[in-house]
């Protein structure tokens, strides 16, 4: 294990919500969250209140909790600043929101405290085509994805009880030169470097579903067609 920096950063809001018919002819989404200062329960699947619609895409041990980082608000304002009004911690269906802790400064493999709950982090946020729907913003997904200002998930080591007010405090740092921007730029780099590749796809810390990706990045002349996802 590395040496671990000080960071710690108060959880100013949390989210949960429920699985909602949101758009006609497609499936139904819990991403419309809402905010909450309700004592909440986590466990290895997420906070107890939550919900999810699609299991495959969204929740489960290795996306139980998704954390977005309100310092992005501003870029995200001026980046669509004819809608700008949309854009506040929540908007993105994340569970967790904070100030000072973003994917420059968190690395991959990062143990933290929240509240009485141990997490650790294990991959970035694909973003999908219920991102645009969400946001009324077609562009929004690819865009997500072309920033690397994703947010991330976390697994559950131990659980807990969380609320609005907490900390979340780093406890152990085990990849130090994999911060999640970089992860996160690996991941959706076509033209990723075939020994990084291999490096990632080892990483027991990282969810089996983008080690299995970066298994595949592996093979030279690889192309992921991401269409479906960031369209539907």
């Amino acid at each position: 294990m590395n040496s671990v920096p000080k960071l710690a950063a108060e959880i100013t809001s949390l989210f949960v919500g429920k699985v909602e018919q949101r758009w006609p002819g497609k499936p139904a989404s819990a991403i419309g969250k809402k905010p909450t200062d309700a004592l909440l329960h986590l466990k290895d699947n997420g906070f107890v209140e939550d919900s999810q619609a699609d299991l495959e895409a969204h929740g489960g041990a290795e996306k139980a909790v998704h954390h977005y980082s309100a310092d992005h608000m501003e870029h995200w304002r001026e980046a669509f600043p004819g809608h700008a009004e949309k854009f506040v911690p929540g908007c993105f269906g994340e569970n967790i929101s904070t100030v000072g802790l973003n994917e420059k400064n968190l690395c991959l493999g990062d143990v933290l405290t929240m509240g009485t709950a141990t997490v650790q982090i294990c991959q970035g946020r694909q973003p999908c085509w219920k991102l645009n729907a969400h946001t009324e913003l077609e562009a929004m997904a690819a865009a997500f994805q072309r920033t690397a200002q994703t947010g991330w998930y976390y697994r559950v080591l131990a659980g807990g009880r969380v609320k609005a007010g907490d900390m979340i405090c780093l406890l152990e740092r085990h990849h130090p030169d994999w911060t999640l921007e970089r992860l996160i730029k690996a991941r959706f780099n076509p033209r990723l470097d075939l020994d990084e590749a291999a490096e990632l796809a080892q990483f027991t810390v990282l969810s089996q579903s983008w080690r299995e990706a970066f298994e595949k990045k592996r093979v030279k002349g690889f192309r992921e067609n991401t269409d479906k996802r960031l369209i539907g």
